[in-house]
């Protein structure tokens, strides 16, 4: 009886210390650095929200919205933080690699054009006869053509220049470039910090021109999905909680990036992070709706857009780039 009763003890707590799994090892990578708007990720390791779930995650910067999707696709990371535009071309690409969005995180994309007011650009249009520089690994640059599109814009009329992201904000600010593409919480801010005042820059976000675009969301290798839905779905929920608590309390999750990046300022970062979460983490919808889905209608309607600019051999379907089988209710989804 003695043993009988150890043994039902020593299951009941392995049952409470992991539900589903015991510390089991995810690797995950983010588009870009620890700077504000991943928060959310840190939040939910900080808080044990992970560790509720029995999982073990190591995070990791990125290569760029874009570069990182093939991490995904070749297994060296299962679950990654990418622009899920770049996902649509990636799997016409690679039909072969069903890579798959599980949580949508940004509602609207932070894609945008910066500029300075003394260049006198102040509408898309006035990019034409203007130089514009654009590091080639950029989400918000992938969208360039569609952009180009809904704007009527002669780009025959736009010098692009392949630059990189560590010398974006310097060439606007030294003159040596009219305009660049990127995320509009990363340019604003660099920008401020080559010592622009606000009142010298101007960012044109292309969801207020045209663009019905979703932004950066979760992706899952198939194979791990597949062989670790309960992961997956853990995972998912564990992130859900690391964003509520971010909205609800930003001056504390800004807390959990700088532990990782001692270097940045913690200022320049909270407000980063505010940027993000008014402008792509909590939109009308996301209040409607709840965290981490999508409209599919609009989704599809995303891929149309796409389909302008971009020459598919087997247009994708919302449902080959996104799946919300790993969310939680909506109940728990709410802000």
């Amino acid at each position: 009886m003695t043993k009988l009763l150890a043994i039902g003890a020593l299951a009941a707590g392995l049952a409470f210390a992991s539900p589903a799994f015991a510390d089991t090892d995810v690797k995950f990578a983010l588009d870009w650095k620890f700077e504000g708007p991943s928060a959310p990720y840190f939040v939910a390791l900080d808080k044990g929200y992970y560790k509720a779930e029995g999982l073990n995650v190591t995070i990791d910067t990125g290569p760029g919205s874009v570069a990182g999707i093939s991490r995904v696709a070749a297994g060296t990371y299962p679950l990654g933080f990418f622009d899920i535009n770049s996902l649509v071309k990636f799997r016409d690409q690679n039909p072969d690699k069903a890579v798959k969005a599980v949580m949508m995180v940004y509602d609207t994309p932070p894609f945008a054009i910066a500029t300075t007011t003394k260049t006198g650009i102040a509408k898309p249009k006035d990019l034409e006869g203007r130089v514009l520089g654009a590091p080639a690994a950029d989400g918000a640059f992938a969208q360039w053509k569609a952009f180009v599109k809904e704007n009527a814009i002669d780009d025959s009329k736009v010098k692009v220049e392949n630059i990189g992201f560590p010398v974006r904000e310097p060439m606007l600010a030294d003159g040596k470039v009219d305009a660049i593409t990127g995320f509009s919480f990363s340019m604003y801010f660099n920008l401020l910090q080559r010592n622009l005042k606000p009142e010298d820059i101007k960012v044109m976000l292309m969801s207020d021109h045209g663009l019905v675009l979703y932004g950066n969301a979760i992706m899952v290798n198939p194979d791990f999905a597949k062989a670790n839905p309960k992961i997956v779905a853990g995972f998912v929920r564990a992130t859900i909680k690391g964003v509520q608590d971010t909205i609800k309390d930003p001056e504390a999750a800004i807390k959990s990036v700088m532990k990782r990046n001692e270097t940045a300022d913690e200022k320049t970062e909270l407000e980063r992070l505010k940027m993000s979460l008014r402008d792509n983490f909590v939109t009308p919808w996301v209040k409607a709706n709840g965290l981490g889905d999508v409209d599919m209608a609009r989704l599809s309607k995303s891929i149309d857009q796409i389909g302008i600019t971009y020459e598919f051999k087997a247009k994708p379907k919302a449902e080959d780039v996104f799946t919300a089988e790993f969310l939680p209710p909506a109940a728990d989804r709410k802000l």
